[in-house]
């Protein structure tokens, strides 16, 4: 199931693209990841979509992005919309980065992953940033896997136990600055934010 995620979001492209354009609910939480990010700093975007409305702002507030998202679709959206900016279609499992980022951001991408997947990515992650860089995630609230829906279709998503991020972060690198589980000011995500200090 997971590996279905491409051929969701090809699919379904412009529906998503077009409803997520109109709910910006993780103001709050970029303010607070750009923090730690300097102005003018490169930020990775790991299942940037459209690279609306969460890259837009970050671009706005005068920040470098790299995105990387698995559908080509999406993809091809961002790079219309931003052609200043790297848009890399891949696999974030597969994706191979030749620098360090002040942030890495993977707003509701990462737990359309597997749970051994989801803690490889954290070990990449962890190299990809820069000392004092930031991490920004959602999860679910305890370690499971469901499948839900959208748009008709089936959609994966899983999660990890709160202790097991926690000693990701302590393997990695990463310290945690911020946990919200069901944080209703994002319609009910768990949040992680996360500084690199290893």
């Amino acid at each position: 199931m997971p590996d279905r995620i491409a051929e969701h979001y090809e699919r379904h492209a412009h529906a998503f693209d077009e409803a997520r354009r109109r709910n910006f609910v993780e103001q709050h939480w970029l303010d607070r990841f750009l923090l730690a990010v300097p102005k003018g700093g490169h930020i990775l975007d790991l299942g940037c979509g459209g690279g609306e409305p969460i890259d837009r702002y970050l671009i706005d507030t005068g920040h470098q992005l790299t995105g990387v998202d698995v559908s080509e679709r999406m993809i091809s959206l961002a790079r219309t919309r931003f052609g200043r900016h790297t848009w890399l279609r891949a696999d974030m499992r597969r994706a191979a980065m030749g620098r360090k980022f002040h942030g890495v951001l993977a707003w509701d991408s990462l737990f359309h992953l597997a749970h051994q997947d989801q803690a490889d990515m954290l070990y990449k992650i962890g190299g990809w940033l820069e000392h004092g860089g930031a991490l920004l995630f959602n999860s679910g609230p305890t370690r499971g896997e469901v499948v839900g829906e959208q748009f008709g279709d089936p959609l994966y998503h899983a999660s990890l136990e709160p202790y097991e991020y926690r000693e990701l972060f302590r393997l990695f690198g990463l310290t945690e600055v911020a946990h919200a589980p069901d944080d209703q000011a994002t319609g009910g995500r768990t949040v992680w934010l996360a500084r690199k200090t290893g």
